[in-house]
């Protein structure tokens, strides 16, 4: 029996050889596999979960392992990638006025390894730029997020990384080449951060490895079916289109400040808090470098007015209170026809200068809606005698000196809903040709809201996020009791902590001073608040009479709110603001202007 079973047992079990012969197999597979793996590493693997690096900043990661990694794909890929560039390769043609540069050159090529590019061989020496694609579940919201933490209470603001090139590994570059992406006219387009990563990396190329000739100018030819983003390859440094082809000579100087500014919203451009430290954000150098007269003339404040006299106080409030600041910028006012010739002499009184402008109607719009001609602000791209200019809407008032944001780049604004920005507070860069752009994309662009807010985040969707404290808008949306508190402790503070206060809602001036006449209309409450009220009307008080004068009530409007007090009153609003005893001499018959 135990014969039988040792015989049974030896048929079974394999050879000691064999078992040899079958290890050597597994582990020339394993080799296979792995020289594989480690020849061609996938983006998978750095994006596993997007997510996880929401809090890892583009200039705050430095992994060695991960870095040595993709040197080394760098200094091996070459080779593999060129063996497997696909067969049936479009060929992508040489444009007609790259023979104007001349051959001998060095070419770097961004995103064109499915393409053949052999004619390009012919012109001088081409060089791939390897990267890793970002990966598909990278969404925009992770580089714009609605709301970060700015003031650190519980957090520090950080940006996702997007892959980049190992630009060291690289020689410079008479030339970088690249296929832009474009999902156009798919819904979210713009908003494709493959897109952005790719005008990314050949930015960095450009203020890393291109040449630059004696003008701080660098060679970018780009391919794409849809318009190169603005934001990173500006229209005034367009040479030549030609069909798909687009030519820039880029100012590097100015690149080089764009790429050096977080990748998206999802961190400040201007930070309140000094890194890791419970210590406020020393400015001081920002400060030095607006304060040279010869720059100061370069650039300006500006507001509009257009189609009614509805703001004209409010206009003069926010001269008065920039000239406060101490500026030495120009304050320039864009208005319409519809201003008075009275109104325009009180304005001119007030610190703004005057430019007569033709009103600019939204072809989406409906006739006779507020936001018909709100494409007028798209004049101020046309101010080309000023490099830089901070447009700020007329229901705003300034605590602070704003020249530092002349530090910063068009387009650099604070956050609003969403992935977008607020135009109430702007820094842009006037440019005939931006204009021309802006004009050619009215019929095709749709604005969410219907005004230039809406128009001018499809058409820069890469902006930098200044602090809310440069444009805090009046509104409660949370409508509690901490958020009230919290608001209107910074209304209040002296000196103040905030930049600007933006009045949504009901305008000061189109109240009665005794109170916030938002209380009074059920839709508006959200924008009440007594203690900005107060605020505002500290700085109407401290004007010239004369132009007090120009933030009186008209007929209409004092009947308007009486209206609202006594409707408030039977509807029984809880706050009461519709019982207090209205002492505003500008109720007075003899006071109101029609």
């Amino acid at each position: 029996m135990e014969v039988s079973s040792l015989q049974k047992l030896f048929k079974t079990a394999p050879s000691k050889a064999l078992v040899i012969r079958i290890n050597l197999v597994c582990l020339a597979i394993f080799l296979v596999v792995y020289a594989t793996l480690l020849l061609q590493p996938s983006s998978s693997v750095y994006f596993e979960n997007a997510a996880s690096l929401v809090r890892c900043s583009l200039r705050e990661c430095h992994h060695k392992e991960e870095k040595s990694m993709k040197m080394k794909a760098v200094l091996e890929e070459p080779e593999f990638k060129t063996r497997m560039r696909k067969q049936n390769a479009s060929k992508i043609e040489v444009p007609r006025f790259f023979g104007e540069m001349g051959k001998g050159l060095k070419m770097g090529m961004v995103n064109m390894h499915e393409d053949d590019v052999s004619e390009w061989n012919n012109l001088g020496e081409t060089t791939e730029v390897y990267f890793e694609r970002v990966s598909e579940f990278f969404n925009w919201t992770d580089l714009f997020p609605e709301w970060i933490d700015e003031e650190e209470e519980s957090d520090v603001p950080s940006c996702p990384e997007i892959p980049m090139p190992e630009f060291a590994a690289y020689e410079n570059m008479d030339v970088i080449i690249a296929k832009l992406p474009c999902k156009y006219p798919e819904e979210g387009w713009a908003r494709d951060v493959f897109r952005l990563q790719v005008h990314m990396i050949v930015g960095n190329l450009v203020v890393k490895k291109g040449k630059k000739d004696w003008n701080w100018k660098t060679k970018v030819v780009l391919w794409s079916k849809c318009r190169p983003m603005m934001e990173v390859f500006r229209c005034n440094d367009l040479v030549k289109q030609e069909n798909e082809w687009w030519y820039y000579e880029v100012d590097v100087k100015w690149l080089e400040q764009k790429v050096s500014l977080p990748v998206g919203s999802c961190n400040l451009a201007l930070p309140l808090w000094e890194q890791g430290i419970d210590k406020v954000y020393d400015t001081s150098k920002l400060e030095q470098n607006v304060q040279s007269e010869a720059r100061a003339k370069r650039e300006a404040y500006a507001t509009v007015l257009h189609s009614s006299e509805g703001y004209v106080c409010g206009a003069i409030t926010l001269a008065q209170t920039l000239l406060r600041t101490g500026t030495k910028r120009d304050l320039v006012l864009l208005l319409d026809s519809s201003i008075s010739a009275v109104k325009r002499r009180a304005l001119e009184l007030s610190g703004w200068k005057i430019r007569l402008i033709s009103r600019i109607r939204n072809p989406l719009a409906e006739n006779g809606t507020y936001n018909e001609y709100n494409y007028s602000k798209f004049r101020l791209w046309q101010l080309t005698e000023y490099e830089r200019v901070i447009f700020i809407d007329a229901d705003i008032i300034i605590l602070r000196n704003l020249d530092i944001l002349f530090n910063f780049p068009q387009m650099s604004a604070t956050g609003n809903d969403q992935s977008i920005f607020n135009s109430g507070i702007m820094v842009l860069e006037p440019s005939n040709c931006t204009f021309d752009v802006l004009m050619s994309r009215r019929h095709d662009v749709v604005s969410y809201n219907g005004g230039d807010q809406g128009f001018l985040n499809e058409i820069f969707v890469w902006w930098h996020r200044l602090p809310r404290r440069v444009n805090f808008l009046k509104n409660f949306w949370a409508n509690t009791t901490l958020e009230a508190s919290v608001k209107n402790a910074m209304f209040g503070a002296d000196p103040p902590r905030l930049y600007a206060i933006h009045y949504l809602g009901l305008k000061p001036w189109h109240c009665y001073r005794d109170y916030d006449c938002n209380w009074d209309v059920e839709d508006q409450r959200v924008y009440a608040s007594d203690v900005a009220h107060r605020r505002w009307w500290k700085v109407h008080d401290a004007m010239d009479l004369r132009l007090q004068s120009l933030c009186r009530l008209t007929r209409k409007r004092r009947t308007e709110l009486n209206w609202e007090r006594r409707k408030a009153g039977k509807l029984g609003l809880p706050d009461m603001h519709w019982k207090i005893n209205v002492t505003d001499p500008r109720r007075q018959g003899s006071l109101l202007i029609d």
